[in-house]
């Protein structure tokens, strides 16, 4: 399972930012990583992890801007297309599972 956060804040005072700065730094801490600007993603064990995932996005949210959470399965993960230019490149693959015996 992925979760991928989008957002659009407002950068045009002092404050907005810092909540910009903070709610960045904030997925940053939470194992998330760039895709794109304001585009960032994880990998989640299962539907459980994202959930918990996502209720910590929603508990950082910014006064204003807007915010989006999408989950998706590793096979639909699978199935973005991705181009540098008009060069296509493979999609990330997930990290792989630690096994404890």
């Amino acid at each position: 399972m992925w979760i991928i956060v989008l957002f659009d804040l407002p950068t045009d005072t002092p404050e907005a930012r810092l909540e910009y700065t903070q709610f960045r730094k904030g997925l940053l801490k939470d194992s998330f990583i760039m895709m794109q600007y304001s585009v960032y993603m994880r990998h989640c064990n299962s539907d459980e992890n994202a959930m918990v995932h996502a209720n910590r996005v929603r508990a950082s949210l910014p006064a204003d801007g807007e915010v989006r959470i999408i989950k998706i399965t590793d096979q639909q993960f699978g199935r973005i297309e991705v181009y540098y230019g008009k060069k296509r490149r493979p999609t990330e693959n997930a990290p792989s599972q630690l096994a404890f015996f």
